[in-house]
């Protein structure tokens, strides 16, 4: 890489900053308006809606992300950003890509503060830095006092108490300062379980976690350790640095959601990581909004974990790509940076690896719980303790589940690349954000400066009809809502007709494996039924033939239902994409008209306003088909027998076929003659099918509904705000206009000096862009 125009671009980039953010302190000497209280009384929330650019709250929001900026290029740090729910396997995965156990594996929240991991060479032991612990030291004194009179009985009704739980009551309860420093990986978990035990008792207790004090990313826990997989590799101008964030809503905390988005706003790069099980989740739509939002300043990457548990009915990888790319990512990210894996093998494979190339051998499975799970995934469930000292075989096997993870594109294409051009990660993503700053600037101090240029009365105008355009937006919302409840209706009723066929259909096909001549054939019998005769029971002589025929007929049962479901996946996936569609146009062009009117009058005003609808969330209409065909299934297992697990398809349709509670053992009557009753379970397929279909039909209709009301208040909300920044901006200048003309003058020269200096930066960002752009192309291979 070329270090000299790395030093040069990076100078550069650190002086637009450096203007971008004086510009910002010039901003903030202006008479703004105060959109904070406007937006409350719009939404009735203040915390929930997202402050706009140059009002106070978003003016700060801009210096704390421009000033994380110059940290980075300061630094040449690229930090990529890892986000998933709580069940996606994040922990694992950071573990994957850092090639030993950093994170705790845990299957509840653990991450109640992001947390830095820094590839480091040379620190083959993790250390944690946990320097801003200050705040966190007033909350435990804030603690002490309130347990004093807290009862530890009302306590536990409220929060689980476990051992570790225990240990940090005692600590607060003498006033323990929380250490600055730990090393090795137990002191690290104990640590962050420390700080998420800490937001557990804050809540039980009505405490406020100080979350606010961490907003800052220098603030945040910092890991520092040697990334396996980047052991020995040349040294490279920068830093790679992984930021753990903490899921959407993650153990029940609303908050969580605010910084996740501000976090990675101040990422070079973002990688999701998302369940395979869980696609169209509700929680994973959270994440994909979030990623959607940051993936317009920086790159976006997915991670597909859990992928070891698709079979051969389940999508291959490039079907997974194409269908998250398109339809859940709407083109936001591209196949090619969609790696379907399986975190906990590759996990698994490299701490083995690891611990042969360190220590020879592996550790006594009896005292390391992880040994056990390496041996079950790499050496299947019969494997034995004698297995584990074959050492090559070990090795070999150690490689295979390397190699069946599929970990080792991404690693190389994603983590090596990320090593290797760190310092233009982090210029790009500078770049990136300055652009996206100054674009705003501009268009923002540009229509201040047209308010106190034009007509006084135009002016005045313009305030009043931006009122009656917001009124006139009421009632459009009213009527629009009607348009969409019909639309919804529609395809609800199309959708209960497909299913009404489908049920027939399936009926059809059960009927034809139940029917005389087929069980006939399954069984091996050679006698002809007679037309229209209806087998009711099956007669074998041999106990080991009336066992085969039952798995037969079993077969064909579940080869008919997997076929319905995939086409019915297919189908309904198709018909609420198009719904999506015809929203979405619907919204649009109820609003055109409010849109053309505004600038139409703003224009003959002499404004430029730059008005555009916020996107309908049409992707919220999100319901996993797969999980539904198996919520069915399992409610006829519920009484029948013994509830089944989750799982898939086809394991479910086994479990419920093979579970003796359900009755197929009941119709294999031992006697001097062995009888199947097909009548009887025939009727028994009938009738699951029938609350088969009606499941889905009912979770549908409540899933759409929920989804459709959700995404148009969304849509409504911010095309209100948007129209109130309008009219706010307008006040402000109306404000100053009634104010002397020494006044208004003064703010004119200075707005016209911060346009003339957001010109500069767009313009020098740019250049610094395309310059970026260049060694990245150099730098491919």
């Amino acid at each position: 890489m070329h270090t000299q125009t790395i030093f040069e671009l990076s100078q550069e980039a650190e002086r637009l900053l450096q203007l971008a953010l004086q510009n910002l302190d010039t901003l903030k000497s202006m008479p703004t308006a105060m959109l904070e209280s406007t937006a409350a009384a719009i939404t009735g929330e203040k915390n929930n809606v997202l402050p706009l650019h140059f009002s106070a709250r978003g003016v700060d929001a801009q210096q704390a992300m421009l000033n994380n900026e110059l940290r980075k290029i300061t630094r040449l740090e690229m930090v990529l950003a890892i986000v998933g729910t709580m069940k996606a396997g994040k922990s694992t995965t950071i573990n994957a890509i850092v090639g030993t156990e950093v994170l705790p594996n845990r299957n509840r929240p653990m991450t109640a503060l992001p947390t830095l991991i820094r590839h480091t060479p040379g620190q083959k032991d993790p250390v944690l830095h946990f320097s801003h612990a200050s705040p966190i030291d007033d909350l435990i004194q804030l603690l002490q006092k309130k347990l004093c009179d807290y009862d530890r009985g009302k306590l536990a009704q409220h929060l689980e108490i476990d051992k570790d739980m225990n240990t940090l009551l005692e600590r607060i309860e003498k006033g323990e300062a929380f250490e600055k420093h730990h090393l090795g990986a137990q002191p690290i978990f104990h640590c962050l379980k420390s700080l998420n035990d800490l937001v557990r008792l804050s809540q039980a207790l009505g405490v406020e976690f100080p979350f606010s004090e961490y907003a800052a990313i220098e603030h945040i826990p910092v890991i520092e350790v040697e990334f396996v997989h980047l052991a020995g590799l040349d040294a490279h101008l920068g830093q790679l640095t992984l930021l753990d964030t903490p899921g959407p809503n993650e153990a029940g905390q609303p908050h969580l959601q605010k910084m996740l988005n501000e976090q990675l706003s101040r990422a070079s790069a973002v990688l999701a990581v998302m369940d395979y099980t869980q696609l169209k989740s509700i929680s994973d739509e959270e994440v994909r909004q979030a990623i959607s939002a940051a993936g317009k300043s920086v790159p976006l990457y997915a991670l597909v974990n859990k992928f070891d548990q698709k079979d051969r009915n389940s999508d291959d990888e490039e079907q997974i790509r194409a269908m998250i790319s398109g339809t859940l990512m709407k083109g936001n990210i591209s196949p090619g940076q969609i790696y379907p894996v399986s975190s906990m093998w590759a996990y698994l494979a490299n701490r083995a690896r690891y611990e042969m190339s360190t220590h020879g051998q592996l550790p006594d499975h009896q005292e390391q719980p992880w040994v056990q799970d390496f041996a079950e995934a790499a050496l299947g469930r019969r494997w034995r303790t004698a297995d584990l000292d074959d050492i090559d075989h070990i090795r070999h096997s150690a490689d295979l589940l390397w190699e069946d993870s599929l970990f080792e594109q991404p690693i190389r294409k994603l983590i090596y690349a990320a090593y290797a051009n760190a310092s233009l990660y982090a210029l790009r993503s500078a770049s990136h954000k300055l652009l996206n700053y100054a674009q705003n600037a501009r268009e923002y101090l540009d229509f201040r400066y047209q308010g106190l240029t034009v007509a006084f009365e135009a002016l005045e105008l313009n305030i009043a009809r931006l009122e009656e355009d917001m009124a006139l937006l009421q009632t459009r919302q009213s009527v629009v809502s009607d348009e969409v409840k019909h639309e919804v209706e529609e395809a609800l009723n199309a959708t209960a007709d497909f299913m009404g066929a489908q049920k027939t259909a399936l009926n059809q096909a059960i009927g034809e494996v139940f029917s005389a001549q087929h069980i006939r054939d399954l069984a091996g019998i050679d006698r002809q039924t007679p037309h229209g005769d209806e087998l009711k029971q099956l007669v074998l002589d041999d106990e080991g033939q009336a066992q085969i025929a039952l798995s037969k007929i079993r077969s064909s049962c579940e080869r008919v239902m997997l076929d319905a479901q995939t086409k019915i996946c297919r189908e309904l996936a198709l018909r609420f994409d198009q719904l999506e569609s015809t929203l979405a146009r619907s919204l649009n062009e109820a609003m055109r008209p409010i849109e053309t009117r505004i600038k139409e009058h703003l224009s003959h005003a002499g404004f430029r306003a730059r008005i555009s609808f916020p996107a309908f969330q049409a992707h919220q209409l999100n319901f996993n088909t797969r999980a539904l065909f198996n919520d069915a299934i399992a409610q006829d297992d519920s009484q029948a027998g013994p509830p089944s697990g989750g799982g898939s398809m086809r394991e479910t349709v086994s479990r419920w076929l093979n579970n003796p509670g359900w009755g197929w053992d009941e119709y294999v009557e031992t006697r001097t003659r062995y009888v199947i009753d097909i009548a009887q379970l025939h009727d028994k397929f009938k009738q699951h099918i029938e609350q088969f279909c009606e499941q889905i039909r009912k979770a549908l209709s409540a899933q759409v509904d929920v989804s459709v009301t959700a995404g148009m208040a969304t849509f409504f909300a911010e095309f209100s705000l948007c129209l109130t920044g309008l009219q706010e901006s307008l006040r402000d200048s109306l404000a100053v206009r009634q104010q002397n003309e020494h006044s208004t003058r003064a703010l004119c020269q200075l707005l016209k000096q911060s346009i003339t200096t957001a010109t500069w930066i767009q313009e020098d960002t740019r250049l610094l862009r395309d310059d970026i752009q260049t060694l990245f192309a150099a730098e491919q291979p």
